[in-house]
């Protein structure tokens, strides 16, 4: 039957040579016995055996048997393929297998085509159109018909896809990425499940771009595949501004196109050719030294894994040299397997896909196999093939067709085919299938550049450089402001813990939790401070942006505005009039909280209406470019990221100008302050004292600041740093006092317990009364005992007026004695006694010495030798006052 069969095929050869437009006698043979009647291929079956026929005759019944004879059950389908075992592309290594697996599961379906059974009938083309000739006219020109063709390289689909028109043939190709096969006029039944060349085009012209490259050069093979690829780029580059200033093109022979390369200075080159002439050109790359950091090569991405590793005895250099070669070269590749786990129409999901594949490959290497990543899309297009041809039987059956009428002629089946190709949308192996109006595949591009010399090769990884924040110093710096964070809670926590203490209460305690929270906040702006594209991601930049703003200048807010207020107060009360004084001593504490209120919602008032009206976001600052070490033959360009708005100068000029403002202010009044003692805020001169320090690191820090905002690193250091210091030089001058106050002297009781303690009326506020009594009562000895020296003087002094007078008196009484008296001067006259003239009698004192300057002159008795007795008392009163 077999040498009967291979004569037939010649005669059918033969036969069909008049006019492929017209039936072949075949053709007409059967369609005259109208063997498709079940009845007469019964009647046919049955006297097959006694019948005697002719050669010719018996050709043709076996090959309507192995069509249509009720015995063999289901109906077959053919579909005629061709199959690149070798050649430039030898995809078929891996794509027959997976078409094959394809098959297999479909006929055993039984809601996919449940009468009929689909068949390949297969040949290599080696990837060659002269070759892919003579295997057309074959499979043409050979009985059984075929329904449809699957070649696979691109050379070979444009000829086949050309002429299947001319046979109202279907064409699947699974393979094919020519550009030129979009032409729906030239190849009006074309359809791929490989996406065309042209997709990668607009990939690299993004990049071209993105690393603002102005000039390209290109080196291609001559085919049309890759001539149409290149004539899309050139218009896709011309319309970005981009120049192709050198256009290179070989058949065979890439040594003179390579060296034409390295004459013209190409630095970035686009490489548009098969695997095996990508060996040959890297070969002459690597003789050539066009490669390394001054170039970058631009490959097609559907080569096997390892292509520049395969030996191959067409070129001269050794693994080695050819790895030295490709090292760093960029591919764009179609995604021809899905990365998700889903089951499509196949049931299966892309990673059982491969396991089943490489057991049907026997364990060959896949990457040394040719066509295993495009495996997949023949494994899909054997599945639309499939689901295509399902959906055409209902409405054959309706207009009277079958698919297994189908014949080059009949144009109603072809025209249902290419419907339900057109149409066809199902989850893949290979993705998400669906075809566009020129009936080539959509998918997704791949971007790898090969990294590393050896293995793992091939890898996908972060081309872009980014030079980030020192990390030490954020770590660094991060401890410091934790551990703020952490004496704050500490002073935070105290404060409220010993609010009943007088001593504290006096402190005004709500005021110092405002500052204590205050600077915990300032502390926590330093962690955004230092947060950059290392921990988040370029879209959620701006907000950190936003989170440092308002944490800083609401922490300030609180903890410097709490001080002034204080210190305002203060100063408000003191520096008055005496009888303006006496009516304001009383403190309300909502003032306070009140003042400390408005400055508060000033700052988020300002914030808020800056946000709104401009907000922050990143811009990018240019540096000057610089010369790397070494002759790499290129230039650095350094950027810089900042949070910045349209008016950033503005807006910082009125915020700096208010808070300068303040902070000169809280200095004036800390200065003016300094000598004054109050119980109702007994920790003013401390909060002077914060104020100060604060002040002159915000006055320094601001401008230091915006002159380095250029130096990330020293510019964080600076400001973090000062944020720090400020904070801890705060919390330790108002809280720490406390706690050693609190804790040395056991003061940890209410005043009430104090009181009962003591027994005394003496508390907190009194002993600031007493040293104060103390220095003015040592000021007044000081006087006193200049005086009693005076008044002593003066006692001598009368002494003697009255020795004198004595004796005056005595000699009168013996002048009496001889002659009487013109007058009498009695004892008991009062002008006798009188005093100097300046002070006042001391017979009697109508001012009595008050009680108070009483107890406190009895206090420094001891250690003064003055008595109070030996002073006349409207003396002591006279001195008092």
């Amino acid at each position: 039957a077999a040498a009967v069969s291979h004569s037939g095929l010649s005669s059918s050869r033969h036969f069909s040579r008049l006019s492929p437009e017209r039936p072949t006698a075949f053709q007409q043979h059967r369609a005259s016995l109208n063997l498709q009647h079940p009845p007469a291929m019964k009647r046919l079956c049955q006297n097959l055996p006694r019948r005697p026929v002719s050669r010719y005759s018996l050709t043709f019944i076996l090959t309507v048997l192995s069509c249509s004879c009720p015995a063999l059950g289901k109906k077959k389908l053919y579909i005629g393929a061709l199959f690149p075992m070798s050649g430039g592309w030898p995809g078929g290594q891996a794509c027959l297998p997976a078409a094959q697996m394809a098959l297999d599961l479909v006929n055993n379906r039984t809601d996919i085509l449940p009468d009929y059974e689909l068949e390949l009938i297969h040949y290599d083309s080696m990837c060659d159109p002269g070759e892919a000739t003579k295997l057309l006219y074959d499979l043409l020109y050979t009985e059984p018909i075929k329904i449809v063709l699957m070649p696979g390289c691109s050379s070979v689909s444009t000829l086949v896809a050309e002429a299947a028109r001319m046979w109202n043939l279907i064409v699947l190709s699974y393979g094919s990425s020519s550009p030129a096969l979009s032409n729906r006029q030239r190849f009006p039944t074309f359809f791929r499940t490989h996406p065309s060349a042209t997709l990668h085009n607009p990939t690299r012209v993004q990049l071209f771009q993105k690393w603002k490259w102005t000039k390209i050069a290109t080196i291609q093979q001559t085919t049309e595949v890759f001539t149409s690829t290149l004539d899309d780029l050139e218009e896709r580059v011309k319309e970005a501004g981009i120049e192709i200033s050198v256009r290179q093109s070989f058949l065979t022979d890439p040594a003179v196109a390579v060296k034409n390369l390295k004459r013209q200075d190409a630095r970035i080159i686009v490489g548009l050719f098969y695997e095996t002439e990508a060996r040959k050109v890297f070969c002459e790359v690597y003789k050539e030294k066009l490669y390394g950091k001054k170039y970058v090569w631009f490959l097609i991405g559907w080569y096997a894994d390892n292509w520049f590793k395969i030996k191959d005895p067409s070129i001269n250099c050794t693994v080695e040299q050819m790895t030295e070669a490709v090292e760093g070269h960029v591919t764009t590749e179609i995604v021809m397997l899905n990365p998700e786990t889903v089951r499509g129409a196949s049931n299966l999901t892309s990673q059982e896909f491969l396991a089943q594949l490489m057991s049907k490959l026997g364990g060959k290497n896949p990457e040394e196999t040719g066509g295993f990543q495009e495996a997949p899309l023949a494994y899909d297009a054997v599945w639309a093939l499939a689901l295509a041809l399902n959906k055409t039987v209902g409405p054959l059956r309706a207009k009277g067709h079958r698919l297994e009428d189908f014949n080059y002629n009949n144009r109603d089946i072809t025209a249902e085919i290419y419907r339900a190709m057109n149409t066809s949308s199902f989850e893949g192996v290979s993705g998400h299938v669906v075809f566009d109006a020129q009936g080539s595949r959509m998918a997704w591009t791949l971007i790898e550049q090969l990294q590393g010399s050896g293995p793992p090769a091939d890898q996908t990884v972060v081309i872009e450089e980014f030079r980030y924040l020192s990390q030490k110093l954020f770590v660094s710096v991060s401890v410091f402001a934790g551990l703020g964070i952490l004496l704050g809670i500490v002073c935070l926590t105290f404060n409220i813990y010993n609010s009943n203490v007088r001593y504290i209460q006096n402190s005004q305690p709500y005021l110092n939790n405002m500052t204590a929270v205050g600077c915990m906040m300032s502390l926590a702006a330093v962690f955004p401070l230092g947060i950059d594209g290392l921990h988040v991601h370029r879209k959620q930049f701006p907000i950190i942006c936003q989170f440092r703003l308002w944490l800083l200048g609401l922490g300030f807010s609180l903890a410097y505005g709490s001080m002034f207020t204080k210190i305002w107060w203060v100063h408000t009360v003191f520096t008055k009039k005496d009888e303006k004084k006496d009516k304001k001593k009383h403190l309300e504490p909502w003032k306070l909280y009140a003042t400390v209120g408005v400055l508060l919602g000033i700052d988020i008032l300002s914030l808020m209406i800056w946000q709104i009206v401009d907000p922050l976001h990143i811009t990018v600052e240019k540096f000057t470019r610089e010369a790397p070490k070494g002759d790499l033959d290129v230039l650095i360009q350094p950027l810089l990221e900042h949070c910045n708005s349209e008016k950033m100068n503005t807006w910082l000029g009125v915020v700096y100008g208010y808070k300068g403002l303040l902070l000169l202010l809280g200095i004036f009044l800390a200065y003016e302050t300094k000598s004054i003692s109050t119980e109702k805020i007994n920790d003013h001169r401390a909060v002077g004292m914060a104020i100060y320090n604060v002040a002159v690191l915000c006055m320094i820090t601001a401008p230091v600041t915006m002159i380095l905002s250029s130096q990330q690193d020293a510019s964080f250091a600076f400001a973090s740093l000062a944020i720090v210091f400020s904070v801890y030089i705060t919390l330790v001058v108002l809280f720490v006092p406390k706690m050693r106050r609190l804790i040395t002297r056991g003061e940890w009781q209410s005043d009430a317990q104090e009181t009962m303690k003591t027994g005394s009326s003496t508390n907190n506020n009194d002993e600031e009364k007493s040293r104060q009594l103390e220095r003015e009562n040592k000021e007044l000895q000081k006087i006193i005992q200049e005086k009693e020296e005076r008044v002593s003087e003066l006692r001598n002094q009368l002494s003697e007026r009255q020795a004198l007078r004595s004796r005056r008196r005595a000699s009168t009484i013996t002048n009496q004695n001889h002659s009487p008296p013109p007058f009498s001067i009695t004892q008991s006259d009062p002008r006798s006694l009188a005093p100097p003239p300046g002070y006042p009698a001391p017979a009697s004192d109508p001012h009595p010495v008050p009680q108070s300057f009483a107890n406190s002159s009895s206090l420094y008795q001891s250690d003064s030798k003055i008595s109070r007795n030996k002073c006349h008392t409207s003396r002591l009163q006279l001195l008092y006052k």
